[in-house]
């Protein structure tokens, strides 16, 4: 009990810090139209009453706590079901969903706005405790099973609101009562009712919720939200769930605790009548000391059933649903003449589909392989920007996240040292690079094979240097790697294990089209920790290993691995652009960040809505295929495990091939609402699964 209360600290600790960002990035903005026009605030009355419905499919968690358990005369250690995500828990691949209804009311003194809300929320949760769990007699079964279960159908919750209204946006945070049932199960014999009959017990919990959320007016009667909460919901009493069999058996009793986390999209209704806040054209500053920009990203995303005559470790599950989150505060802030100062903490939220695994090419570029069923508080940039400029030429800089406005030269030499993600100088494409408003699947956003150095949510730390004119740019960078694959930590040993990369940018301008374009080549050398392919292959198949994965962490030692890859952005008419890239790796050795390509190629078409009267809709169709080496594939083949895949087999291997379309409807200035298709054929370059269809939406705002 102890523990589980402490990991329930913790997690009001991380949720504290995650409702401290979310409300930062949006209070940012505030700040800064303050600080530029103090005398004629300019904001929405929000004041009245409101309705509308809220709901996610997979964005939703739930953790429930049996103990301290008795059995007969025996005392059990208490057991915990997991929250749907981890490696205790049975049901790690099924998809919770929730939804209902909510009505509440809203005072306003000028921008601070405050209000009661009550909702109710269906929900279709289901934990499993595990068979293996000590004391109860089944913990030689393999493989486990669910001994008990728990369900809950209902959430009711009556919250009090403070928000700050800022333009046609509001914030908020929340905090008040909430409720829910639940219904345990056990799947052993209650041998007082007969030994065909199991021990089903009602339960009903009371305790508190936290939370925040943001608003965002789209249309006088309608405005769209996200909506976080977290939810401790106490104990339930003491009861009594049958009778145990076997000699250490006897009358069960125990009782049950409940936290939640919720994040769900809304869609609320006003009927009086918003008066909306004219959108204006940005008044940028010549020159700044500071800027202050935010975003929030919500993706929820679900992939269809698909052919699947077996499963690995890593694999894609069919018919699931899951949803990620993201809340990023930039700040930076000039120190001096051509020295500036960035930091951008970031909380996210949520898993990626089958806990971002299963694909190579993987389908969501918010999800995280560090996701949590909780707000995760990160400081993932912080760095250093000196510009030196050489003189001839100037051009503005505007204001916007990570770049203080001002003038600089266009020929420059440019020096970044501190923590960043190599995406945001390497490899960039006007119409395919940031999965939070064009495409998402990963073997489009990035040149694939290129396995960059970053920690679980893409970030490292070390040096970049840009040399920068008119018509070219040359940069590069040296960076820390991953202790070993899929590791978090980044390696201290940047003299022995380190990664390297450089990038040449030409600038052009297509003689018959008239229209401007870029071409990137770009090599780069990795030096990490890894297992060799052919090595452990070798040894598992001559019997020195039972298992592939422990030969392959057994042999880890620093080696290389190299590649190149090539990028084209090119606009064809003022509202469409071509995108391409092809990429390659030497396929010897284990990747270390990334995802499991050795091989890529990818491109496709952006287009603007102007001929359908929607100029700042965007259409994307793309391709991208994925293959591997054929020494990546015998790993494969002999039940290796990759970073994203694993299907324990690789009896007919094929190249991944996927086909992505978007549409991004742009429903204000500061908020776009995508909705994505995707087709995988042979995820994880297994031909005997899928092929695979997946089906999203993603609401942005910028600020």
């Amino acid at each position: 009990m102890f523990k589980a209360r402490a990991r329930i600290i913790a997690k009001q600790r991380a949720v504290s810090a995650g409702l401290a960002v979310i409300l930062g990035v949006h209070a940012g903005s505030v700040i800064a139209a303050d600080l530029g026009e103090r005398a004629r605030p300019r904001f929405i009355d929000w004041s009245g009453f409101y309705a509308g419905v809220q709901g996610s499919a997979g964005a939703s968690f739930g953790n429930y706590d049996l103990g301290p358990t008795t059995i007969g005369p025996r005392r059990v250690r208490s057991i915990s079901t997991g929250d749907a995500t981890g490696s205790r828990d049975l049901g790690g691949d099924a998809t919770t969903a929730v939804g209902g209804a909510f009505a509440g009311w809203n005072w306003q003194d000028g921008a601070l706005v405050y209000g009661i809300e009550a909702d109710l929320v269906g929900a279709n949760l289901k934990r499993g405790a595990r068979s293996d769990a000590m004391g109860f007699g089944y913990e030689g079964i393999d493989p486990p099973f669910a001994l008990i279960r728990e369900k809950t159908d209902v959430f009711g919750a009556a919250r009090a609101r403070l928000g700050y209204a800022f333009g046609n946006n509001l914030i908020y945070a929340t905090a008040g009562l909430t409720g829910a049932n639940g219904r345990v199960l056990a799947t052993y014999p209650d041998l007082a009712g007969g030994p065909t009959v199991t021990a089903t017990r009602n339960v009903s919990y009371l305790g508190f919720t936290l939370g925040a959320g943001v608003q965002f007016a789209v249309d006088p009667h309608l405005s769209l939200g996200i909506d976080y909460r977290y939810s401790d919901l106490g104990e339930s009493g003491r009861f009594g769930l049958g009778a145990l069999p076997g000699l250490d058996g006897g009358p069960v009793t125990t009782r049950t605790s409940f936290v939640s986390n919720k994040m769900m999209a809304r869609l609320i209704w006003h009927p009086q009548a918003l008066t909306l806040v004219p959108e204006e054209e940005d008044e940028t500053p010549k020159d700044a000391r500071f800027s202050l920009h935010g975003q929030t990203t919500f993706v929820n995303q679900g992939v269809t059933g698909f052919r699947a005559p077996y499963r690995g470790p890593q694999s894609l599950v069919p018919d699931q649903a899951q949803a990620t989150t993201t809340a990023t505060l930039f700040l930076g802030l000039k120190l001096f003449e051509g020295t500036e100062l960035y930091y951008n903490p970031e909380f996210s939220q949520g898993f990626g589909l089958s806990r971002t695994l299963g694909v190579a090419g993987f389908v969501n570029g918010e999800a995280q392989k560090a996701g949590a069923p909780f707000p995760k508080l990160r400081s993932n940039r912080y760095f250093v920007r000196q510009t030196f400029g050489l003189g001839g030429e100037t051009e503005a800089v505007p204001d916007g996240p990570n770049s203080v406005a001002g003038t600089r030269d266009v020929e420059r030499i440019t020096v970044i040292a501190g923590k960043f993600a190599l995406g945001d100088f390497f490899d960039g494409n006007a119409y395919a690079h940031d999965p939070r408003v064009d495409f998402m699947n990963w073997g489009l956003w990035a040149a694939a094979a290129w396995d960059f150095p970053a920690n679980l949510p893409g970030f490292t730390q070390g040096v970049m240097v840009e040399y920068n004119r008119a018509e070219f740019a040359i940069r590069a960078a040296y960076t820390q790697v991953p202790k070993e694959p899929s590791s978090d930590v980044l390696d201290p040993r940047v003299f022995e294990r380190a990664g390297a990369v450089i990038e040449f940018e030409e600038r052009h301008t297509l003689p018959v089209l008239d229209q401007p374009g870029r071409l990137r080549l770009g090599l780069f050398s990795n030096v990490g920790n890894t297992a060799n392919f052919r090595q452990v292959v070798a040894l598992t198949q001559t019997g020195a290993f039972a298992d592939i994965n422990t030969a392959a962490a057994a042999t880890r030692d620093p080696r290389r691995k190299s590649g190149a890859y090539v990028n084209l952005e090119q606009a064809l008419t003022a509202d469409l652009g071509l995108f391409a890239r092809a990429s390659v790796n030497d396929g010897r050795n284990e990747n270390l960040n990334f995802t499991d390509i050795d091989g890529s190629v990818s491109g496709g078409l952006s287009l603007k809505g102007a001929a359908w009267g929607r100029p700042q809709d965007t259409v994307g169709v793309g391709a991208a295929a994925n293959r591997i080496s054929s020494a990546h594939r015998a790993y494969f083949a002999n039940g290796g495990l990759g970073l994203l895949i694993g299907d324990g087999r690789l009896d007919n291997y094929a190249p991944e091939r996927a086909v992505e379309v978007y549409y991004a409807l742009n429903l204000t200035k500061a908020v776009t609402m995508t909705f994505d298709y995707q087709h995988i054929e042979n995820p994880a370059y297994n031909r005997d699964r899928g092929p695979a269809d997946f089906f999203g939406t993603r609401l942005h705002t910028d600020f």
